[in-house]
C-alpha cells in the first residue's frame, strides 16, 4: 500500500477553472477492533491521485474508542466536472502520535471517483483491505454538500417626498446600496438608475446575490443612501438609513414598509427637522439561484448517447492509415474520445445504460446505408452497459458493416431530441441528454443539421463534437456558436449555443484528460442555463 504523506496541509483539492467547493462528510461503521483491551481509535485519512500516485490531502480528528464514528472533521474539496477525480479514504487506528502512517493499524480504505459521490449525494460502500478482501463488516459512508450560498433578492423600491436639490427642477434620485466590510468601512454593493426630476421616484426592481448585499448574512446592517444626480459628479446627498435583510423581509405583499430618510447634518441644525423623505419597500424576495450541483444533488440524471461516423472518408478499417484502424493498444481516435468523455458522464447517469449508434454505414443483410443505427444491432435497445460497452460493442460490429456515406448529422441529432423532447415535457430538472458525435469530416447534410440543433436548442440537449484526422473542419466550428448564434436555414435563430466543437488532432500529444476538460468546461453552464430559461427547479429543491 503506497501512500505519498504531504508534509503540510495542502489546499483544497486542485485550485484551476473550479466549478465550486464541496463539502465531505465521513462516518465509519462496524470498522474492525485492532485494540486489545479497547476498542479501535480511528480517523480517516484522503487522498487524491495525481499522476498514478496517491497524494494525502487532508485527516479528520481521532474518534477515541469508537468503531462507528461520525467525524466532525469535513472534507473541502474543488469539484471539477470536467475531470476524473479519483479519491480514497482510508481508515486507520491511531496507536501513535506519529503523522506516520505506518505507525497506525489500518482499517480498509474506498475508492471511487468525486462525481460517484456528487452525483448520488450520499453512498455507504464496504471497506477493503490491501488485498482487496473485506475489511471484516467495516463500511464507510460519505455524503456530499456544495458549499455556496446561491440566494439572490430582489428589491423594489420607491421614494416620497424626497429633498429638492435642483434650483430649477425637482431632484433626480437615486439609490447606493453598502455594507460593512472587515475593516468596518462600508463597501458599494448596488447602485439603482437614476429617476429624473422627481420628488417621488419608483426604481426599477433589481436582483443582487444576497453573498454580495450582506455577506449572506440577513442580520448584518445594509445602508441606503439616497443622492440627487447632477452632470457634473457633485451628486448631492439626500439622506440615508440603515436596515437588515429581515428586516427588509418583514414586508407583505399589500402592505409596503416605510424607511425615513435622513441628512444627519439637517437633524441636527433643525430643530422641527423630520427626515428629508421616505423611502419605500414595496417586496422583497430571496429565492435560490440554481447551480449545477443544485440540479445533480436534486436527482438530475445525465443521459449519454454516442454517434459514430462510419462514412468511407474513414477508411478500411483493416488498414493501418484508416481512422478505425485499432493499434496493438486496443485504441484509436475514436475510442480516446468515449472513453475521455465516457468516463465523467457515466458518473451521473445511474444505470450506466448508454445508447450507441452509428451512421454513414451500410448495413447486412441487404446492405443499405443508414444515418442512424445501433451499433450493437439491437434496434430495440441500443444500450450499452458503461463506456466499456460502448468500447466492446464498436470494436464487435467493425467487421460486419461497409462504411459508407454520406455524412449526415440531423438523423442522430433528432433522434436524441426526441428523447429529450419528451423530458423537457416533466415539471422538474430531472434529465438533461448529451449526444457526443465523432467524425472524420465535413457534413453533407448542413442545412438540416443547422435546423436540427436549433431546434434541439429548446431542449434540454448539449452536443459534443470531436473531429478526428486533419480534414477541414471549419463547418464544424461554425455550428458552435461561440462567437455568433446559429441561425436555420428558415432564419430560427439559436436559443443557446449547445454544440462544443473540439478536434482531435490539437490534443494527439497531451494528456487525454486535457480533451475530457476542453469538451466538456461549458457543460455545466449549459445544463444550469437550460433549466433556468424554463424556470425548473431541482426534482428535490429542499436544499433551496
Amino acid at each position: 500500500m503506497a501512500y505519498t504523506l504531504s508534509p503540510t496541509p495542502q489546499a483544497p483539492i486542485g485550485t484551476e477553472h473550479c466549478v465550486c467547493k464541496v463539502e465531505l462528510s465521513v462516518c465509519g461503521h462496524n470498522l474492525l477492533d485492532r485494540d486489545v483491551t479497547s476498542k479501535s481509535d480511528p480517523f480517516c485519512v484522503l487522498f487524491l491521485e495525481t499522476s498514478g500516485k496517491w497524494q494525502e490531502i487532508d485527516r479528520t480528528e481521532t474518534a477515541v474508542n469508537n468503531l462507528n464514528p461520525v467525524f466532525a472533521k469535513k472534507f473541502i474539496v474543488d469539484y471539477h466536472f470536467e475531470e476524473v477525480q479519483k479519491l480514497k479514504f482510508a481508515l486507520f487506528d491511531q496507536d501513535k502520535s506519529s503523522r506516520q502512517l505506518y505507525e497506525h493499524d489500518f482499517l480498509g480504505e474506498f475508492s471511487c471517483t468525486l462525481g460517484t459521490i456528487v452525483s448520488s449525494k450520499k453512498i455507504t460502500r464496504t471497506l477493503v483491505l490491501g488485498n482487496g478482501k473485506p475489511a471484516g463488516k467495516g463500511t464507510i459512508t460519505i455524503a456530499a454538500q456544495e458549499i455556496s450560498d446561491n440566494r439572490e433578492i430582489t428589491l423594489s423600491m420607491a421614494g416620497r417626498k424626497l429633498d429638492k436639490k435642483d434650483f430649477f427642477g425637482k431632484s433626480d434620485p437615486y439609490l447606493e446600496f453598502h455594507k460593512e466590510g472587515p475593516d468596518g468601512k462600508w463597501m458599494l454593493v448596488h447602485r439603482t438608475e437614476v429617476i429624473k426630476n422627481t420628488l417621488d421616484p419608483v426604481w426599477k426592481p433589481f436582483t443582487v446575490p444576497l453573498v454580495s448585499l450582506c455577506d449572506g448574512d440577513i442580520d448584518k446592517p445594509v445602508k441606503i443612501v439616497c443622492y440627487d444626480y447632477d452632470n457634473d459628479g457633485g451628486h448631492d446627498f439626500i439622506g440615508e438609513f440603515q436596515t437588515t435583510v429581515a428586516k427588509m423581509c418583514e414586508v407583505e405583499d399589500s402592505i409596503a414598509l416605510e424607511f425615513q430618510c435622513i441628512n444627519p447634518k439637517k437633524q441636527k441644525k433643525k430643530r422641527n427637522y423630520k427626515n428629508s423623505g421616505i423611502i419605500v419597500l414595496m417586496s422583497c424576495k430571496i429565492a435560490r439561484n440554481y447551480s449545477f450541483l443544485d440540479y445533480i444533488f436534486g436527482g438530475c440524471q445525465l443521459m449519454f448517447t454516442v454517434g459514430i461516423d462510419f462514412t468511407a472518408s474513414n477508411g478500411n478499417p483493416r488498414d493501418h492509415s484508416s481512422l478505425h484502424y485499432i493499434n496493438p493498444m486496443g485504441t484509436n481516435e475514436y475510442l480516446d474520445a468515449i472513453w475521455a468523455v465516457g468516463q465523467i458522464i457515466q458518473d451521473y447517469d445511474s444505470d450506466k445504460m448508454f445508447p450507441a449508434l452509428g451512421f454513414g454505414a451500410q448495413l447486412p443483410p441487404d446492405w443499405k446505408v443508414s444515418h442512424e443505427f445501433a451499433i450493437n444491432f439491437n434496434p430495440t435497445n441500443p444500450f450499452c452497459s458503461g463506456v466499456e460497452g460502448i468500447v466492446q460493442a464498436y470494436t464487435s460490429c467493425l467487421p460486419h458493416i461497409r462504411f459508407y456515406g454520406p455524412t449526415n448529422f440531423a438523423p442522430i441529432i433528432s433522434h436524441v431530441a426526441r428523447f429529450a423532447s419528451q423530458a423537457s415535457q416533466q415539471p422538474a430538472a430531472a434529465q438533461y441528454f448529451i449526444l457526443l458525435i465523432i467524425t472524420d469530416g465535413v457534413i453533407s447534410d448542413m442545412d438540416e443539421t443547422r435546423h436540427a440543433i436549433v431546434q434541439a436548442s429548446k431542449l434540454p440537449m448539449s452536443i459534443i463534437i470531436v473531429g478526428v484526422g486533419n480534414a477541414d473542419f471549419a463547418a464544424m466550428e461554425f455550428l458552435d456558436g461561440d462567437n455568433s448564434a446559429l441561425r436555420s436555414y428558415t432564419g430560427e435563430e439559436a436559443m443557446r449555443d449547445i454544440v462544443q466543437f473540439v478536434p482531435f488532432r490539437e490534443f494527439r500529444n497531451v494528456p487525454k484528460e486535457t480533451l475530457a476538460k476542453a469538451v466538456l468546461a461549458e457543460l455545466p453552464q449549459q445544463v444550469v442555463q437550460y433549466f433556468k430559461q424554463h424556470n425548473l427547479q431541482p426534482i428535490n429543491s429542499e436544499r433551496s
